[in-house]
């Protein structure tokens, strides 16, 4: 291929889709390094969503600067997940922000760029501390800057820039102990370091780094590290919830906001700006870190909180199990004991990751994982029901087999019960609409019933064997279009059959998307694709043009779409 001497804005596109391809790749290797400040484990998968989420944006840009550019601020702001998610928001920004207006890039812009980013980062966080992320992107991006006073091209820039970074990154044992103790090097200034893989890739044709085989801290090390101390002498063992969300702030208060946090906790990382802000600290108060938004006049909105704890608890599990020469086989559930206490919580089982997610955003306090053969046990919803903060719980079993377990619950506890009986996710995601934390149990439990069935959902799955339906034979193989909802009769059915996903998709939508449907929910599991989602938005723009259409990414197993009609 032509070496590149300007790096133009498809150039840019083409870099960050390769970062962001590298980043799934390289996710799992990066998971084991990561020990600081807690061995949380999910450093690569963090910085592989957020630029999941850059993608996203870039997929519905125009083509130009201006809109490349923007596409990548906004995506990796409202994307950003977890501490080093964040921290990559802000390096993206860095380097939009400069590049912005810029069409064709010269060395030297792009050694600007990378200053911003490293300036930004360090900004983000409220003490700055050397040996992570922010020393690679520092060190990487004052030996670019070196390499343009010199007048080297712009693959040489980039070189320069991979060459300080590797060394740095290397050298991060010997200025943080934690990680010198656990035996790795940083998981964020690994994860970066495949950004200018990338930038290499498309600009020079240098080959991508192929994913290593990483050990990553033993668990003993891992509980060595977990003690040791943050530079305000707080144990970060001790900081158990990670609290994240978005706030609405004038900019003149946000370095107020940002010593409140520091009273309160840790790995404090604050980024955005024009009023708007992605935040994330680790604590133990829960609600100080919301209150902190409040006095200061802001608003917090899409509050995430992730039990630390049970996320360590888990990562030493599947090490262990790994030690054993097998995995994890049970369910897990997660639920959300320590949230703020209120009148009436929900506990409610997810097929897929995404979907736990989406719930957790729209106020479930406990996700119990299950679904579609992997039916949880009336244990695992009991534990899920007793570790909320409520006397009073809704329950969203979300699949037709998990009912009769839920409704062994109320008589198993001291707490009141409440199943509504959902069968469907689309269904839970209706009825958490009017959910209410401050109502009583009762009031919940009908007004989401009724949410519930008002929906028309369907779902998507694959045959496993031949056999005759009321939509015509099937055999082993083909797809399967199932409705129920207040469009159908009976409980549920088999409306649609056919040899391809495609196929399938078309007629269960033409059966389920009545004309006078207003939304669409449509939730991908792991095996859905761009393309076939495109399909999806193309049929309703033909058929149904006036309909608005919500996508999730829900990432359940064996059904590769489920919809809800309203």
């Amino acid at each position: 291929m032509r070496t590149l001497e300007r790096l133009s804005p498809d150039a840019l596109r083409s870099t960050v889709i390769t970062f962001r391809d590298a980043m799934k790749a390289h996710a799992p290797g990066i998971n084991r390094l990561n020990v600081y400040p807690v061995p949380d484990g999910d450093t690569g998968t963090n910085m592989a969503r957020t630029l999941d989420a850059v993608v996203a944006e870039l997929e519905k840009a125009g083509e130009g600067s201006e809109t490349t550019c923007e596409a990548i601020s906004h995506g990796s702001l409202m994307g950003a997940r977890g501490n080093s998610g964040v921290i990559l928001s802000q390096i993206l920004r860095g380097i939009a922000g400069t590049l912005r207006g810029t069409t064709e890039a010269t060395a030297t812009k792009v050694a600007e760029a990378l200053k911003a980013a490293s300036t930004a980062a360090y900004q983000a966080v409220l003490k700055p501390i050397e040996g992570t992320i922010l020393t690679v992107v520092r060190e990487s991006a004052d030996a670019a800057g070196e390499a343009a006073q010199r007048g080297d091209s712009l693959a040489g820039v980039l070189r320069a820039a991979q060459a300080a970074g590797r060394s740095a990154l290397a050298r991060t044992p010997d200025m943080l102990p934690v990680l010198k103790d656990a035996g790795v090097v940083d998981a964020g200034g690994a994860g970066f370091m495949l950004l200018l893989d990338s930038a290499l890739h498309v600009v020079d044709g240098e080959p991508m780094p192929e994913p290593e085989e990483i050990e990553g801290p033993t668990a003993e090390q891992l509980e060595a590290v977990a003690h040791r101390h943050s530079d305000n002498g707080v144990d970060v063992s001790e900081l158990r919830y990670e609290v994240m969300y978005f706030m609405d702030l004038d900019d003149a208060n946000i370095q107020a906001f940002k010593e409140g946090w520091g009273e309160i906790g840790d790995s404090i990382v604050v980024v955005g700006g024009d009023g708007i802000w992605n935040c994330h600290v680790h604590t133990n108060d829960i609600g100080a870190a919301v209150e902190v938004a409040l006095d200061l006049g802001g608003r917090p909105k899409k509050i995430r909180v992730t039990d630390l704890f049970e996320e360590v608890a888990e990562e030493h599990d599947v090490r262990e199990a790994a030690m054993r020469g097998h995995g994890d086989e049970h369910v897990r559930s997660r639920a959300g004991a320590g949230l703020p206490p209120v009148t009436c919580a929900v506990v409610a089982v997810a097929s897929g990751d995404g979907i736990g997610e989406l719930f957790g955003l729209l106020g479930v306090q406990g996700v119990v994982t299950g679904g579609q053969t992997l039916n949880p046990s009336t244990a695992e919803l009991l534990a899920a029901v007793e570790a909320v903060n409520a006397q009073q719980v809704v329950v969203l079993p979300n699949n037709k087999n998990i009912i009769p377990v839920a409704e062994q619950l109320d008589g198993l506890t001291t707490k009141t019960v409440v199943v509504v009986p959902s069968k469907s996710m689309p269904e839970a995601l209706a009825a958490l609409v009017v959910y209410d934390p401050e109502a009583e149990g009762d009031v919940n439990g009908e007004e989401m019933a009724e949410a519930a069935a008002s929906v028309a959902t369907g779902e998507v799955t694959q045959a496993v064997r031949s056999t005759n339906t009321d939509a015509g034979p099937v055999e082993e193989g083909d797809w399967m279009g199932i409705a129920r909802g207040p469009t159908f009769s009976g409980d549920e059915g088999i409306v649609a059959v056919n040899s391809t996903l495609d196929g399938v998709l078309a007629d269960l939508l033409g059966k389920l998307v009545a004309p006078s449907a207003e939304i669409v929910t449509l939730i991908e599991g792991a095996d859905a694709t761009p393309a076939q989602t495109g399909m999806v938005h193309a049929w309703l723009a033909e058929h149904r043009p006036d309909v608005q259409v919500e996508v999730h990414r829900g990432g359940q197993p064996l059904y590769p779409y489920l919809l809800g009609v309203e």
